[in-house]
């Protein structure tokens, strides 16, 4: 039978061992990407999940690609300047993702270009 005194001490390790692990895990915190590795989508048909290592490494697209601003050759986020509601001389926010992400796919022969492909969570 275990002693008191050894439950004690086994308890004493195992706490300095939690402490231990949670200051290293605090102190060693891996460095933020430089690019965004994926991004969540809010809208009202279903979130949609991007993941930006699949579009650049598995399909070698660039930034500009996408993100593209004709004048200066500069990223930008699509809500800089695609609105939620859109106007003649610029397209909304919900038919600029449609243009450029359901054309890539439907021109490249891949990825998803129905509705509950991309709107899935």
């Amino acid at each position: 039978m275990t002693s008191q005194r050894d439950l004690k001490i086994a308890l004493c390790v195992m706490i300095v061992l939690l402490i231990s692990g949670i200051i290293c895990y605090a102190s060693f915190i891996p460095e933020a990407p430089e690019d965004p590795v994926r991004i969540m989508f809010q809208n009202k048909a279903g979130k949609v999940l991007f993941t930006h290592s699949v579009h650049n490494d598995d399909f070698g697209l660039e930034c500009l690609d996408c993100h593209h601003n004709i004048e200066d050759d500069e990223t930008y986020n699509c809500s800089e300047c695609h609105e939620e509601t859109g106007d003649e001389d610029l397209p909304s926010r919900t038919d600029a993702f449609h243009t450029q992400c359901k054309g890539c796919h439907e021109d490249g022969g891949a990825g998803p270009a129905e509705c509950n492909e991309c709107h899935a969570l």
